[in-house]
């Protein structure tokens, strides 16, 4: 009997990563006993990173931060060797707000320093931000800020939390911050390409999410276009520039503060499949079982189940894809799965915020392949 990967990403609002590919597991083994079989939690940077990198080689660690509002918030973090995963969504995530109450002008990202800052005293020498899923709109001033980095009023105070605090903004001085992360691989995954400001920028586009109105989405706007002429004017000769770079307005502009202390942006879906391990997996693997919540037009702009396919394609590794739903049509997955299943076409239920529905029916899922296409003997012919 061959091996199987299981590799797929959270079915959002019901099923993380590692839970979704233990349901499949089940059903799998349960028609094919004697199937060799490797799970793979997977993530893209946004929520549910920390726990994907810690259903593999990763190990968590708690941290207490700031969270979005300013109160404590414990978070957890994934240490693997020198390298340490940190979560934006967990530590400043529209989930961390308390009773749910959002706060678009004033959410901070003042915890991200602060986990920065354990990262950098337990030794690490890379760090990952994976970005996505936040409550601010901060530029990541709070961020700057927590790495000791001046934003200050006119008279010498230090600028107020969130997007808002920007407004204030008189004089700032980046040093401090910048020496901090000298020496440090800052890895920005995301798979956003919004600019940090403008009408495909980080408030106008993302704001809404967070609860912003649109006269606050324009607010935002201009703090965070005053925050990038105030640098320029502090002699950071690049402020405007690094504005402008795809990826920049990613977890409300978390992006572009990564970039001014020396980060890379990367592609969250190919720089977690690499983190992760998925090619060591790949190469020893017949047949491989992926999915999410939704395969959509989105997913094919590189999200994981699709990214994850493109790299089994070149190992002539055939893909099988489960969904929560898919809309694409049939000539667009058949370009990189040999079959799809969606939960969809299996209930009349809605399954989308059901964890035991949805993990009853990705079992079903699991053996239906394995009767399939382990029973034709697809693993077994060595790809």
């Amino acid at each position: 009997m061959g091996s199987v990967l299981i590799a797929p990403d959270k079915f959002k609002g019901s099923l993380s990563a590692d839970e979704a590919a233990r349901a499949l597991e089940r059903g799998l083994l349960d028609a094919a006993p004697r199937a060799r079989v490797d799970r793979l939690a997977l993530a893209d940077g946004g929520e549910g990173s920390v726990a994907a990198a810690c259903a593999g080689r990763f190990s968590p660690e708690k941290v207490t931060v700031t969270g979005p509002t300013g109160r404590p918030v414990t978070a957890e973090v994934a240490v693997h060797g020198r390298t340490v995963l940190i979560e934006a969504a967990a530590v400043c995530g529209l989930n961390m707000l308390p009773g749910g109450r959002k706060v678009p002008l004033t959410a901070t990202s003042r915890g991200i320093g602060q986990a920065l800052r354990y990262a950098l005293a337990g030794g690490a020498d890379t760090i990952v931000l994976a970005l996505g899923g936040v409550a601010t709109t901060d530029g990541g001033a709070g961020l700057l800020q927590s790495l000791g980095a001046t934003l200050a009023e006119e008279d010498g105070t230090p600028i107020g939390p969130g997007g808002a605090g920007l407004a204030a903004l008189r004089t700032v001085e980046l040093t401090e911050a910048r020496v901090a992360l000298a020496g440090v691989d800052l890895v920005l995954a995301t798979d956003v390409d919004n600019p940090l400001l403008g009408p495909a920028g980080t408030a106008a586009v993302y704001g809404p999410q967070k609860g912003a109105t649109a006269s606050e989405v324009r607010e935002l706007d201009d703090a965070l276009a005053g925050f990038v002429r105030r640098l320029g004017a502090a002699g950071v000769a690049e402020a405007a520039g690094l504005a402008e770079v795809p990826g920049a307005g990613a977890a409300g502009g978390l992006g572009y503060a990564g970039m001014l202390l020396g980060g890379q942006v990367r592609s969250g879906a190919d720089y977690f499949l690499t983190l992760l391990g998925a090619d060591e997996l790949l190469a020893r693997s017949d047949f491989v079982v992926t999915g999410e919540g939704s395969l959509d037009e989105q997913s094919l702009s590189g999200k994981l189940p699709v990214a994850l396919a493109r790299r089994a394609r070149r190992q002539g590794t055939p893909v099988h894809a489960v969904a929560g739903r898919c809309t694409l049509p049939a000539d667009s997955t058949a370009a990189y799965f040999r079959s799809v299943q969606a939960l969809t076409d299996l209930t009349d239920q809605d399954c989308a915020n059901d964890s035991t529905l949805s993990a009853h029916l990705l079992t079903r899922c699991g053996r239906t392949l394995a009767d399939r296409w382990i029973g034709r003997g697809e693993t077994e012919t060595g790809r």
